[in-house]
């Protein structure tokens, strides 16, 4: 038995899976929002540095490495990252942004 599909049904069949598919998608989207904490980096004289911004709006620009007595950037630009973001995941936790010399050493950041 053979199935005939008129160019109607057809036309109708390839709407209704569009329309599906672009609903997935636009749920999908939805799903996905923009954190509104960013964090980026920036060379220095000396290595590296951090910001962290709020809706495009910068709160934190961290030229050093904190909680040590020299005042020296960070050595690569991975190490001020992993600062930066242990920094913004304790923004989001609602706690004090302080970075400490034990967070710098489980972080194996060089100083």
């Amino acid at each position: 038995m053979m199935t005939i599909i008129n160019k109607k049904q057809f036309f109708q069949i390839s709407v209704w899976k569009n329309l599906v598919f672009l609903i997935l998608i636009l749920q999908l989207a939805a799903c996905v929002k923009k954190d509104p904490l960013q964090t980026a980096t920036f060379k220095t004289n000396s290595g590296w540095g951090y910001t962290i911004a709020y809706k495009d709006k910068i709160l934190i620009k961290q030229s050093i490495i904190p909680v040590i007595n020299d005042t020296k950037s960070f050595a690569t630009e991975d190490d001020a990252l992993k600062v930066a973001t242990l920094v913004k995941d304790k923004l989001k936790q609602k706690i004090s942004p302080t970075v400490t010399e034990k967070d710098l050493i489980l972080l194996k950041i060089k100083f």
